[in-house]
């Protein structure tokens, strides 16, 4: 699903009703031809990476799901806004839209993954009651994970 707004895209909402077989088809179709295509980034320090050196570094090193997470919120939705289309129930508007057609296919719960520095993302989910799963092993990472049933 996708926001427009006049010709660009202004948001979309995409996600896996299986995240494990998701994660297990990125690494066997997907993930080797980009790996071919972007080179690992060297050995330096991730604070000098630029965002392409970012990219390929998780190209080369996806995180996947913690596994408790997806037994418990076997599916996942990511939902990304540009900043003009934030704060206007776009974003809503998405999640409701990818949770029914979820549903419809047999979803019944569902997980995020957020940046823990992203705090409008953070009060978005938690709004749209997706409660938080970190456990104190996982509490400094950066991502905080996010279910709802």
């Amino acid at each position: 699903m996708r926001f427009v707004d006049g010709d660009e895209v202004a948001g979309f909402a995409a996600g896996a009703i299986d995240t494990l077989l998701w994660e297990d088809v990125l690494e066997r179709d997907w993930w080797p031809a980009l790996r071919r295509q972007y080179p690992d980034p060297e050995e330096a320090s991730f604070a000098s990476w630029t965002a392409d050196q970012r990219r390929a570094a998780a190209i080369h090193h996806p995180e996947r799901a913690p596994r408790d997470v997806v037994e418990a919120y076997p599916a996942h939705l990511h939902l990304n806004l540009l900043p003009g289309a934030q704060g206007q129930g776009v974003g809503s508007m998405l999640l409701k839209a990818w949770l029914e057609l979820a549903s419809k296919r047999g979803a019944t719960a569902v997980h995020v993954g957020v940046n823990r520095a992203n705090r409008r993302a953070l009060r978005f989910w938690s709004q749209n009651r997706f409660k938080d799963l970190n456990p104190e092993g996982r509490a400094g990472g950066r991502t905080v994970w996010m279910g709802r049933s």
